[in-house]
Formats: structure tokens, C-alpha cells, sequence
């Protein structure tokens, strides 16, 4: 299985980084990871609501640019459907089972995502109907997808 996160935005903060490199090494035992980082666009002080379109929708296209047609896209969205670990560990193994070979996991900049990169989504994940700093749910995603492989595995680690 190869999954890659597409994100915007670099991680600024060593502990982030850290523990980005952290579950990457430990995915490395359960599939072809990547993480793509795409540049956040800046906003004018004292933007209008027109400027932040443009930068979504910029970053969408930069997003959109990075996606195959074949690629299973799910998006974090607060809109999205809220799993939990077992679930999503399920959906997670499903994708597998049926051939979804190549999943791509997008976590928008700080405005979130355009109307076009949710639409291209084949599934909306929401971790929390609470907003988080997209850099920290980056490190909760890839967590989460290392508990889903020791689940789908049976290893211990889940509890």
C-alpha cells in the first residue's frame, strides 16, 4: 500500500518534525509512505473574504496537481465523517482489500480546503468538530494511521 500526505505548509517546530520522522520510520514497516508539503500562500494584512478565496483556491489547484485520477483522496474536513480508531483501521484495511493500492491523505492550510479539493475527496474525515492547528493534526494522522496497520494486524500497541 502507498500512502502519502499532501499538506500545506511546513512544520516549523522540531517536536513536529520529530514526530513526523517518528511515525514515518514505523510506517515504514507497513506500507510506502511520503509526506508532500506544498507551499502555503500568503495572505495581504487585513485581507477581504475575495483574498482568501484566492489563496484556498490556489492551494487547491497546488493540492489537485498532486493527485493521480486513481488515487483513493481523503480529506480531513471538520464536515467529514468522525471514525473511530477500529473504524477507521477498517476502512483503512477495505481500501486494501479491494485494490485501493495508492491513498492520499490531504490536510488543508489554515483557511482549510477549496470547494474543488473536497469534491475530489472519495471520503471526508473529521477527527473532532473542534478546529486544530493543521501542523498538530498532522502528527495525530499519521498516528493514526500507524495504530490502524497494528489493529489490521493484530500487534499490540492499540490499547
Amino acid at each position: 500500500m502507498n500512502i502519502k500526505i499532501i499538506c500545506i505548509g511546513k512544520l516549523k517546530e522540531k517536536y513536529w518534525n520529530d514526530a513526523v520522522k517518528e511515525y514515518s520510520k514505523r510506517l515504514g514497516g507497513y506500507c510506502k509512505f511520503n509526506v508532500v508539503e506544498l507551499k502555503e500562500s500568503k495572505l495581504p494584512s487585513n485581507p477581504s473574504r475575495a483574498d482568501e478565496i484566492n489563496v484556498i483556491n490556489k492551494e487547491g489547484n497546488d493540492v489537485i496537481n498532486n493527485i493521480k485520477d486513481n488515487d483513493y483522496v481523503i480529506t480531513l474536513e471538520i464536515e467529514g465523517k468522525q471514525l473511530d480508531s477500529l473504524e477507521f483501521s477498517k476502512t483503512i484495511n477495505k481500501l486494501a482489500l479491494v485494490g485501493k493500492s495508492d491513498i492520499i491523505f490531504v490536510v488543508g492550510g489554515s483557511l482549510g480546503l477549496s470547494d474543488f479539493v473536497k469534491n475530489r475527496a472519495d471520503f471526508r474525515l473529521s477527527f473532532s468538530n473542534m478546529t486544530f492547528p493543521h501542523q498538530m493534526m498532522r502528527v495525530i494522522l499519521l498516528e493514526q494511521i500507524y495504530r490502524s496497520f497494528k489493529i489490521i494486524r493484530n500487534e499490540s500497541y492499540h490499547k
